[in-house]
């Protein structure tokens, strides 16, 4: 398999393009600045001018498409919830003008001293929210695509596709990747035996706002949606919980876990239990390959020191019995000696 090398589009050769845009919206007096890049090509744009902000996403066109980003907003917002409103779009071009929620991060806010256990309870209760929605509700069809399997795989196949190269110097051969495919399909069912509701893929402090001026649930702004999918509810729990890029003390996991299921009367136990664990699994065997994929083709390194603690809740995750074979071929063809770090 030939990688292809991939790159950003330079931003230099984007600032003509997108202050034509801002002019087009009627910002073109705007102060423009630099807000942030994320592990995608997107990049993001305060723009000010008295009395008023907004934030610019600059997105490619030939990496990146807008439309799904817009879709969810108006439908997230339409539920209520603190999205960032659409100001404007040009979707040909690749940019948006967004609503600016502010820079209050979760996580910004966890490193200025607030109350952990108050911010992750806002996000739980938001999810609580939008689970206990009638599915028709929750996820109109035409809003978002399915979490099917083969979706579901090839993310697991990121780990054989990006890390094993990367640390073991080849994949695997393809019979071993087709029993990896095989076994993942075998605990799939294990994971949909949750109901489904609209997952937000990544649902985790570094994605979550403190709104000023907003309470209740609304006080809690939502980033980083556009690929949101229909799917089982618990995955945006163990997006929440078992974190890529900080470290959650075991109780409060606990702690969220019974709120929420204190709030979800109807889901069994032991169906919540194995579907966390076959998602959880995935989800950090998917974070893996990418962590690997930004540093070795797109040039961000800055993701690898995490990919210690993923392999840290994929081995904790791989305990439930529902996963032992996934375990054992984990085992076999990724020892704990080779679990590390890609230079």
């Amino acid at each position: 398999m030939t990688m292809v090398e991939t790159r950003p589009a330079d931003p230099v050769v984007r600032a003509t393009p997108r202050a034509a845009f801002l002019a087009r919206a009627g910002w073109g007096e705007a102060e423009c600045a630099f807000l942030a890049g994320d592990a995608s090509f997107r990049r993001y744009y305060r723009v000010t001018r008295p009395g008023a902000s907004a934030v610019l996403m600059d997105a490619p066109p030939d990496q990146e498409d807008t439309r799904p980003f817009v879709r969810i907003a108006r439908h997230l917002t339409g539920l209520g919830y603190s999205a960032p409103r659409v100001l404007d779009q040009d979707a040909a071009l690749g940019f948006l003008l967004l609503e600016d929620l502010g820079d209050a991060t979760f996580t910004r806010r966890l490193a200025a001293g607030a109350d952990e256990a108050t911010l992750y309870a806002l996000a739980v209760d938001l999810l609580v929210d939008l689970h206990r929605r009638p599915a028709a509700e929750a996820v109109p069809e035409g809003v978002a695509p399915v979490y099917d399997d083969r979706l579901l795989l090839d993310e697991a196949r990121l780990l054989t596709d990006w890390y094993m190269p990367a640390v073991l110097g080849a994949r695997p051969c393809d019979a071993a990747l087709a029993e990896y495919e095989a076994l993942w399909a075998d605990v799939f069912p294990s994971a949909r035996a949750v109901p489904d509701s609209l997952v937000l893929r990544d649902f985790h402090v570094d994605n979550l706002l403190v709104v000023p001026r907003r309470d209740g649930l609304a006080g809690c702004g939502l980033l980083d949606f556009q690929d949101a999918v229909a799917g089982p509810l618990t995955y945006d729990l163990v997006s929440l919980l078992e974190d890529a890029r900080r470290d959650i003390d075991p109780a409060l996991v606990a702690a969220m876990q019974t709120r929420y299921r204190a709030a979800m009367p109807g889901l069994d136990a032991d169906a919540f239990a194995a579907s966390w664990a076959v998602l959880a699994a995935q989800r950090h065997a998917k974070v893996i390959g990418i962590f690997t994929r930004l540093a070795r083709r797109d040039g961000k390194p800055l993701y690898l020191p995490h990919i210690a603690r993923v392999w840290r809740l994929l081995e904790r995750a791989l305990a439930h019995p529902v996963l032992t074979d996934v375990r054992a071929w984990m085992d076999h063809h990724i020892p704990p000696e080779q679990r590390t770090v890609p230079s």
